[in-house]
């Protein structure tokens, strides 16, 4: 165990896959471990060793307790480390993904995910109870309107106009409504009442988390950033300093174009879509709330981004905006300092020459 330098492992729910190197890259062991011998084998490794594993379900569990041992632990995303699977050697397998997790905790060049503090984790379970929840009232929203149209009993596509409805077609005698459908269409109503209710309690957990954070409640004064989206951003990223500008957190969050250039010759293409996407997804349905109100405001962000609305449409303009907001958020969280829309930003460089 003294020679091992670096392990890569591969987590699963009854078994863990570890593949451990010594400083030349020489294998050690590439083993099989039970989950309750895991921590004890990882026990007896050197302090300081490198020990790597793809982000998934129980990555951040168990990287802060490997941490606690005195190791040093790194999560990688787990579209950077296909490249590193030996493909002409059995293809996929719990083997071969160790040792290409271990193989690509050894590149200079990798990126790692964040270590996420069980704070931070909770928060995301509340984010993700709340779209889960939003998901079962749309469905429970088309069952409605499904078991209703069976009697040629419709409503506006609006679910503020099914529920002022609902209640009149109910105790409408004269409709082909049965007495069992009745029932049916009134206890799915009441189910629709108790998602509503569940989804106010997750709405009243984020607005606590922005009141008591104060990096959340800085990015809420964001244009088209409300207290959702500041929720989750700073839920999800932690520390901003991990990225080197606003540039490259827009690029983590998928909101930069995808590059196929060569010769010299760029072509950009749609925006990539990698990182996470319900942080992207709220970003950019903020970005449209803005776009589509920007005629009504004089400050530079807004005459900016109707200006792009006019020339490029709305959809391109709502994902330059996020983007904006990307950037934004990076600087206000690394600098400390408080949104202002009408803030000009000066390139040092002209300034120097400006200057002299």
């Amino acid at each position: 165990m003294s020679e091992i330098t670096r392990v890569g492992v591969d987590l699963a729910k009854s078994v863990i896959q570890v593949n451990a190197v010594d400083a030349g890259g020489k294998l050690v062991t590439n083993r099989q471990l039970s989950r309750d011998k895991f921590l004890a084998w990882c026990a007896q490794l050197p302090a300081g060793c490198l020990v790597a594993m793809e982000a998934c379900g129980g990555s951040h569990h168990w990287a802060r307790k490997l941490m606690a041992l005195g190791l040093n632990v790194k999560i990688i995303a787990p579209h950077l480390v296909v490249p590193y699977r030996l493909q002409g050697k059995g293809g996929k397998n719990d083997a071969n993904d160790a040792a290409a997790i271990c193989e690509a905790a050894s590149r200079p060049t990798m990126r790692f995910v964040p270590l996420k503090t069980t704070v931070q984790q909770g928060i995301l379970c509340v984010h993700r109870l709340r779209e889960g929840l939003k998901e079962e009232r749309t469905a429970s929203i088309n069952r409605i309107r499904g078991m209703l149209a069976e009697f040629s009993l419709v409503a506006s596509k609006s679910p503020e106009k099914l529920r002022e409805k609902l209640t009149d077609m109910l105790e409408d005698a004269g409709n082909d409504l049965c007495g069992l459908a009745r029932l049916v269409v009134q206890e799915a109503y009441v189910h629709w009442k108790d998602i509503e209710e569940r989804i106010k309690w997750c709405d009243e957990r984020i607005t606590a988390h922005v009141k008591d954070d104060a990096q959340a409640k800085a990015a809420k004064e964001l244009m088209g950033v409300g207290p959702v989206t500041a929720s989750a951003v700073v839920a999800t990223v932690g520390d901003f300093n991990q990225f080197k500008n606003g540039a490259q957190f827009g690029a983590w969050l998928g909101l930069t174009p995808r590059q196929n250039s060569s010769g010299g010759k760029n072509n950009l293409g749609g925006i990539t879509k990698r990182g996470d996407m319900y942080l992207r997804m709220l970003l950019i349905q903020g970005a449209k709330s803005v776009v589509m109100t920007a005629q009504k405001r004089d400050d530079p962000i807004s005459k900016w981004l109707y200006q792009l609305r006019e020339k490029s449409g709305w959809q391109k303009a709502a994902v330059a905006m996020a983007n904006k907001n990307a950037r934004i958020l990076w600087a206000m969280m690394t600098k400390g300092c408080r949104f202002d829309p009408r803030h000009m930003s000066v390139n040092p460089a002209g300034a120097a020459t400006a200057t002299t």
